[in-house]
């Protein structure tokens, strides 16, 4: 048996207007909403070198910290395991009161190891000056 009929296909349009309009709303209401993360970063600009006729009387104490280019480190010229700095730099600050705390890192030292290192000492409340020193070529 025959269909009576005509031979249209059945096609269902779907309007997809209010589709985009959901799709911008949703956009515009998750940008307006995100909450962007403030992350600190470590400040590596170096102070000016003080005046040649302004030197201190009597100059503060410090320790130094040094990284070198194969990521050795040393605490007031003694080697240090880098995961150790802060137990060495926390001794010495209680024989030496208000002494101020230098991290010297060569240039080639990797980044890793300046910010495990920085990261320790400012977990621990030991303020610390960075000073990247820089590779001559000799």
């Amino acid at each position: 048996m025959r269909r009576r009929g005509s031979k249209q296909a059945d096609e269902a349009e779907v309007d997809m207007t209010p589709m985009l309009d959901i799709v911008f709303i949703m956009l515009i209401f998750f940008i307006v909403t995100a909450v962007f993360m403030d992350e600190k970063g470590v400040d590596l600009t170096q102070p000016p070198p003080p005046p040649p006729n302004d030197t201190p009387d009597e100059p503060k104490p410090a320790i130094v910290v040094y990284i070198n280019g194969a990521d050795l480190c040393s605490v007031d010229g003694a080697r240090t395991e880098c995961g150790n700095v802060r137990l060495a730099v926390e001794k010495l600050l209680a024989e030496k009161a208000n002494a101020a705390v230098i991290l010297r890192v060569d240039e080639k030292a990797r980044h890793k190891s300046l910010i495990l290192v920085k990261d320790d000492l400012d977990s621990s409340g030991v303020s610390s000056k960075i000073e990247i020193l820089e590779n001559t070529g000799a």
